[in-house]
């Protein structure tokens, strides 16, 4: 199988969201141990108020962002065909270090595997808004 570069796919290639629940919007890097992207909360997503966004929804940021390498890796080794359903098993740890998200504020995710077994995976994410930190949050994640 010859090797796809990340330029040629799209994040429904990687992710299986859709519509309102698809909450990244840019994918700044990428490889298939880590990813670093961009989210604009907006008025429409889930646990949205007048005040902002609940900071629950950071894990699911989280989750996303940790689709898109697990995603890349998958393509890879199993084909752009291959199914691209994963679960959210486990929140090891999530420390939130903001009240609310602000409406249109840049979040910037990062996550990487820190541990992966077969098709389990162990995923270390840290988010901030404006360059400060505002969560760290360890996912467990296991890929179909």
């Amino acid at each position: 199988m010859s090797r796809i570069r990340f330029s040629d796919l799209t994040l429904e290639d990687l992710l299986p969201h859709r519509g309102d629940m698809m909450l990244v919007k840019t994918v700044f890097e990428v490889d298939d141990k880590h990813a670093r992207t961009l989210c604009r909360p907006e008025k429409s997503w889930p646990m949205s108020n007048d005040q902002g966004v609940h900071p629950l929804i950071l894990i699911e940021l989280a989750a996303q962002t940790a689709g898109v390498c697990n995603g890349l890796n998958r393509i890879q080794t199993r084909g752009i065909d291959s199914e691209q359903m994963g679960w959210l098993v486990g929140i090891k740890k999530a420390t939130f270090l903001i009240n609310s998200l602000p409406h249109g504020s840049d979040i910037i995710t990062n996550a990487e595997n820190t541990y992966s077994f077969e098709n389990l995976r162990e995923v270390f994410c840290e988010q901030s808004l404006d360059n400060n930190l505002i969560a760290r949050i360890t996912l467990q994640l296991f890929q179909a």
